[in-house]
């Protein structure tokens, strides 16, 4: 199991209001622009997406309020789990970060492992930009236009 850790971003959100939209799968549906929700499925618990021809899901596997959200691969074709950390700097201030576990062969953790590390780091940062009212670097606007 390869393990994979983010760096921590400060979120401009309180631990309940950030553990609250990540806390059910079916907002992760309604942050995608409309034209990419085809094929996409979500309950409270579970997202399931069809992507090139092959089914892929994940469901909450825990749940710590304010505190934690483990999810795990459900019919990836490799073992995974995400850990998201929610921890309580006072007030409106969270320290977010985010641990992936992946079972990972050696050319597939030679070929993918330095994107996920870079891919955890950019939605931390993402995170904390749109906590503050900024756009995420390499986002574009008119995406976002209908």
């Amino acid at each position: 199991m390869s393990t994979y850790k983010s760096k921590h971003g400060t979120v401009s959100k309180s631990p309940m209001e950030l553990y609250m939209g990540f806390a059910d799968m079916r907002n992760f549906v309604q942050m995608l622009p409309e034209d990419k929700r085809q094929g996409i499925t979500a309950d409270y618990d579970t997202i399931k997406a069809e992507i090139q021809g092959f089914a892929i899901g994940v469901k909450v596997a825990e749940r710590c309020p304010y505190s934690r959200i483990v999810l795990e691969g459900d019919g990836a074709p490799f073992g995974f789990s995400i850990t998201l950390n929610f921890g309580d700097m006072g007030g409106v201030k969270t320290d977010f970060s985010i641990e992936a576990e992946a079972d990972l062969n050696f050319m597939m953790k030679m070929m993918i492992g330095d994107k996920i590390q870079k891919g955890l780091d950019k939605i931390v940062d993402g995170l904390v930009d749109v906590s503050e009212g900024r756009m995420p670097e390499g986002v574009d606007p008119s995406m976002f236009k209908k």
